[in-house]
């Protein structure tokens, strides 16, 4: 019984609706739309069309410990062969070049535009939409074409960077751990540079929460003034400097800071000086913290919510945890060989967590629980082993599977978190004395 057909059967039986497969929240128009936007439309019938390759790469996210053609055949994404065979890997990597990265770069921005912005917009602080930017790298296969491409970091105590890296920043819905928006490419690029182009992404009535290497007049102040009542909310550097205007009240300030000529000559349109206010607070056992944000009001947004507020940016953190610790199983480099491919292998993952996600905040409101109370690792398990699973059923066995899979899916859910936790920033385990494994030396011709 293929997956069609087990889910054909499954529709019909009376039950309660907990037996939910990946494919029904992507639109299968939004696929059509993909393609054809992109000129990737399959011209005639292959054994592995581009609608399956989309497919096919969602799976390769979501079955780290299989093989690319283990995933096509287990997953029931190629058409019939004539001799029984599977698809070969010569067919999965050309309909993988065929496809390219721009359908899977279209579709996730259809899919977050939808899911991400529609789950911020429910768990909303006083009327804004929470989000919060922050970057981070990924490693790729070490190569002389990613080299070349992605660049990696420079000379270290321990010398060059084993593997190129990817860097990427997101746009995150932080109540519920979507991915809104992203930007990624060359390492040699900052992060801030990669944060600017998010920007026509964030929509109004919203606030974004930012690690205070994104503090700068030419990052927020476009920020804020591309929409209506788009805010930021940043944690302000030890050397910065400012004049104060007005007392708000105890530990809250409205202060004046002047924009460096510098970046005034790179962009004429940012003013001489900028307004923003400016919160002391002081978490037991750590340093006072100064906290800057566009939020000037202090009647409508209160300074000690804004506290309190500021701590949830670790969401992004936790969220690009999920995805390298637990979707990537920590590999020391993504699976894609070559640029292009590295590109839609980035895609697929980040739209196959959101997917992930996606479940969990189903399961999070009919549990009547915020969606951070969802256990990523055990709605990643159980929804791969629903998906293989479904793939091989018989509708006999199916009921007797539901029955089990109700009483799993409450397990899904975490006990409240503990605030008054605190875990200052600590390395466990040193670094290897053993040294780095060098790349040999490329020998020209012969002479």
């Amino acid at each position: 019984m293929k997956l069609g057909s087990a889910l054909a059967y499954v529709a019909q039986l009376p039950r309660p609706d907990v037996f939910e497969d990946l494919r029904r929240h992507i639109d299968p128009a939004w696929i059509h739309d993909a393609l054809e936007a992109t000129g990737r439309a399959s011209m005639r019938r292959r054994r592995l069309p581009a609608e399956q390759v989309i497919w096919l790469v969602l799976g390769m996210a979501l079955f780290r410990d299989r093989s690319i053609c283990e995933v096509a055949d287990s997953l029931d994404l190629v058409l019939p062969a004539r001799h029984g065979l599977g698809v070969a890997a010569s067919a999965v990597a050309q309909a993988r070049a065929r496809l390219g990265y721009e359908p899977m770069e279209w579709l996730f921005d259809t899919c977050a535009h939808h899911w991400a912005h529609k789950s911020a917009d429910q768990h909303r602080w006083r009327d804004l939409a929470l989000y919060g930017v922050d970057g981070t790298t990924l490693r790729v296969p070490d190569s002389e074409e990613n080299r070349a491409h992605f660049g990696a970091p420079g000379e270290g105590k321990r010398g060059k960077a084993a593997y190129p890296q990817v860097r990427l920043v997101a746009l995150m819905a932080l109540r519920s751990h979507l991915v809104a928006a992203t930007s990624f490419g060359p390492y040699s690029s900052g992060e801030a540079t990669y944060a600017r182009g998010l920007w026509p992404q964030v929509p109004d009535r919203s606030l974004c929460i930012l690690d205070r290497n994104f503090f700068a007049a030419n990052v927020l102040i476009p920020l804020a003034a591309g929409g209506t009542s788009r805010h930021w909310l940043i944690r302000g550097k030890k050397n910065l400097k400012w004049r104060v205007l007005q007392e708000l009240g105890k530990n809250d300030f409205l202060v004046e800071m002047t924009v460096n000529r510098a970046g005034r000559r790179k962009d004429p349109s940012l003013p001489e000086r900028w307004q923003m206010r400016a919160v002391r607070y002081q978490r037991r056992g750590f340093q006072p913290q100064w906290l800057l944000t566009s939020l000037l009001d202090p009647q409508a947004y209160p300074a000690h919510e804004i506290v309190e507020l500021y701590h949830e940016r670790w969401e992004l953190e936790l969220g690009y945890d999920e995805i390298k610790t637990e979707m990537l199983d920590r590999e020391e480099a993504i699976r894609s060989q070559s640029p292009p491919r590295i590109q839609q292998e980035i895609w697929g993952i980040l739209l196959a967590y959101n997917l992930v996600r996606l479940e969990m905040e189903r399961v999070a409101d009919e549990a009547g629980v915020e969606p951070t109370r969802i256990s990523f690792v055990a709605a990643l398990h159980l929804i791969c082993d629903e998906w293989m699973w479904s793939t091989w059923a018989s509708p006999g066995a199916i009921p007797r599977h539901l029955r089990k899979l109700e009483a799993r899916l409450r397990r899904l859910i975490l006990p409240p978190r503990r605030s008054e936790r605190s875990y200052p920033r600590a390395v466990k385990i040193k670094m290897s004395s053993y040294p780095r494994k060098r790349r040999p030396p490329t020998t020209g011709p012969a002479k």
